[in-house]
């Protein structure tokens, strides 16, 4: 691209912008031709690399992505990268995510961080009898925010906030006796 030295700065920002539109619809639309191919004309990856010239990992990522992400789930405020971060996740999960990202204006990066944060403080399985909480998305969330910010799991965290409350409620009746 060539561009006119005499270039506006306002020109030269509605340029990027109109390009970094393109650049994230360019991965959907690459994704939705391979899937389509595919769907069609049976594995075309080799003729996919010759015809546009990407390598064959970047091409493959696209599809798989497209496939997961059927039109009407695709979240318009968030950039192909964010839907790939939650491609490998079952739907309702990827909507969850998806959703808290648009909700709580989360960078890809974010996004890949509270994943990973959740991922690895539910790893462990819950021991026999154990208490198992379902929290809405918002609320876990917080809970997670909170526990980063003391710089421990989510469980320890929980565990912490529930026994000071189970100590402040059973304080509570001693001292109304008194």
């Amino acid at each position: 691209m060539r561009f006119d030295p005499a270039m506006t700065l306002d020109g030269w920002k509605l340029i990027g912008s109109k390009l970094g539109m393109h650049s994230d619809a360019t991965c959907w639309w690459l994704g939705d031709w391979l899937a389509f191919g595919r769907t069609n004309y049976g594995r075309r990856y080799r003729e996919g690399v010759a015809v546009t010239g990407l390598e064959y990992k970047t091409l493959r990522n696209y599809a798989v992505v497209a496939r997961a992400f059927e039109w009407s789930r695709r979240r318009n405020e968030l950039s192909f990268q964010h839907h790939a971060e939650v491609c490998a996740l079952a739907p309702d999960d990827q909507d969850m995510w998806l959703d808290l990202a648009v909700r709580n204006r989360w960078s890809k990066s974010e996004l890949r961080r509270q994943v990973r944060a959740r991922t690895r403080g539910d790893t462990p399985p819950s021991p026999r009898g154990a208490l198992q909480l379902a929290p809405e998305p918002d609320r876990r969330a917080r809970w997670e925010e909170a526990a980063r910010q003391l710089e421990c799991s989510l469980g320890a965290w929980a565990t912490t906030v529930l026994d000071e409350a189970a100590r402040a409620a059973l304080e509570a009746p001693a001292a109304a006796d008194d």
